[in-house]
């Protein structure tokens, strides 16, 4: 509580030199994560733009404290106990703007289905495939998201980035993007904004596509249900849900968690599931799996314990 205490204690105090910053205290994690499960953080952020983005990450380091970046909490499983953390919360970061006649320059917290509603009334096909994805851009890019086939690493061209030295540019390969993964991934720095190139296209056309990969997606994944999406990393060989499935274990309870019975990749909370309870459910897939498979299956959704 020392910990939690002292970054409540210096949020206050940035907050206190500059009025126009956001601070919420003793704020649940819950409302700010898909699975709808989290305890209180000490302190979380909410900028609206990149200087106060800067200004919130230079006053914590000049504390001593290194924030929590959270876009629209698609991908945490946070247990229900007190967090001391100071969350900075990129969502007011969301502006897309169209910056050339077939590139999009969208902020971190832009939503991925905003984003591809954007690119369908300017006429710009190549992001269907994210409209049903329900993060941000920032959290896409970090982690190279994809879906039915695309992937974030298809559309950009560039992205500004945000690091121990201040805000960087990183273009083309120097992405490292490869599945589920970027630079991002491996040196923890902030996405800010990134460029995608797309190509011109028919907005019917468009719509109607993601209308299909929207009704696909309703038709195949327990949408009706908190979750985090795919709960675990597709592996080397295989998929994750066939080994789930193959393993008998649709439908698997363990308190308010299941495993989907729509769909074995998700572990949902069906019935006020708690952070344990999920746990239990996620590592008894596990066991059962590599029993089964001989696979060790390895967790997609980032865990705040």
């Amino acid at each position: 509580m020392v910990l939690y205490t002292h970054i409540a204690s210096a949020a206050a105090e940035i907050a206190g030199r500059h009025s126009d910053l956001k601070v919420l205290f003793d704020e649940p994690l819950s409302r700010h994560t898909s699975f709808k499960i989290g305890g209180e953080a000490a302190a979380m952020f909410l900028p609206d733009n990149f200087k106060q983005f800067e200004i919130i990450v230079r006053e914590l380091a000049q504390a001593g404290i290194e924030p929590k970046i959270i876009g629209n909490g698609t991908n945490i499983l946070a247990s229900g106990k007190k967090h001391p953390y100071a969350v900075i919360k990129t969502t007011g970061m969301c502006g897309i703007e169209l910056t050339a006649e077939t590139e999009i320059t969208v902020q971190s917290g832009a939503l991925l289905s905003r984003t591809a509603v954007f690119a369908m009334e300017h006429g710009l096909t190549g992001f269907e495939f994210a409209h049903g994805i329900p993060g941000t851009i920032g959290g896409a890019v970090y982690m190279n998201a994809g879906a039915y086939g695309g992937e974030i690493k298809d559309t950009v061209v560039l992205t500004r980035a945000y690091g121990e030295n201040g805000q960087y540019m990183v273009t083309g390969e120097q992405h490292k993007f490869s599945y589920r993964h970027s630079c991002f991934s491996e040196n923890g720095d902030v996405v800010l904004e990134t460029v995608l190139r797309l190509t011109k296209g028919s907005r019917d056309e468009v719509r109607q596509k993601m209308s299909e990969l929207a009704a696909k997606r309703r038709a195949s994944q327990p949408l009706d249900k908190p979750s985090a999406g795919s709960t675990f990393k597709r592996p080397a060989v295989g998929y994750a849900a066939a080994m789930i499935d193959q393993a008998g274990l649709k439908g698997y309870t363990v308190g308010g968690a299941m495993v989907s019975e729509k769909h074995a990749g998700f572990v949902v909370n069906f019935a006020d599931a708690s952070f344990e309870d999920v746990i239990a459910v996620m590592e008894h897939v596990k066991r059962q799996v590599y029993k089964k498979c001989g696979v060790e299956l390895e967790p997609e959704v980032e865990i705040w314990n």
